[in-house]
């Protein structure tokens, strides 16, 4: 597994829970280490371990605790780089929607050996989106609902109601349906495509 997706769940739980609780958890593990590096790659079941003891830490499921770190990549100020990244798929959450099919290629070009899932979004009409996420090859850790936390904070990002559900499995991917209920729900977060422009 990648070490920026360990790093990742590192983040999240030093960000959102303090230190304490992370050096705490991961201690029990034995790994010989506390931190994780971001690119170093790392075998699949460290992952599953330091999930599993997570989610007992924080008496969390697997996927609500996915959902939750889907939810930090996009919300915490720590983590505004990965936001901006997002942001720039388009002016509108619509159009966001449709750059998702292009970010597994888009993150290739920055860290070639990342490995995101396969994204396919599909328009159902009426406001309502099909998001099919690759299920994953040579592990077993499933990104689809920390891409519905992903895809429900982006929508506060941008200041639409939608609701965002994960439908299941398709025979190889995961099904995330996205319905749209109010485009102008709220306000956005401000974005500006410099970062020493205002934005609305």
């Amino acid at each position: 597994m990648h070490g920026l997706v360990n790093r990742a769940i590192e983040r999240f739980v030093r960000d959102t829970y303090g230190r304490d609780v992370w050096i705490g958890t991961i201690q029990r593990l034995n790994l010989g280490f506390t931190e994780f590096e971001a690119m170093m790659v790392y075998e699949a079941r460290i992952t599953e371990q330091v999930l599993t003891a997570v989610g007992a830490r924080l008496a969390r499921g697997r996927d609500d605790l996915l959902e939750d770190i889907g939810t930090y990549l996009v919300s915490h100020p720590a983590t505004e780089a990965l936001r901006r990244l997002l942001r720039f798929g388009g002016v509108d959450y619509v159009e966001f929607l449709h750059s998702l099919d292009d970010l597994p290629e888009r993150a290739r070009l920055a860290v070639a050996d990342l490995g995101l899932p396969a994204l396919e979004l599909q328009d159902r009409g009426a406001g309502v989106y099909a998001l099919h996420v690759g299920l994953p090859k040579g592990h077993d850790l499933r990104l689809g609902p920390v891409v519905v936390g992903l895809l429900r904070a982006m929508a506060d990002d941008y200041g639409v109601l939608a609701l965002v559900e994960h439908q299941g499995d398709g025979a190889d991917y995961e099904i995330i349906e996205v319905r749209l209920l109010d485009e102008g729900f709220a306000h956005g977060r401000a974005f500006a495509l410099g970062l020493g422009e205002s934005a609305a």
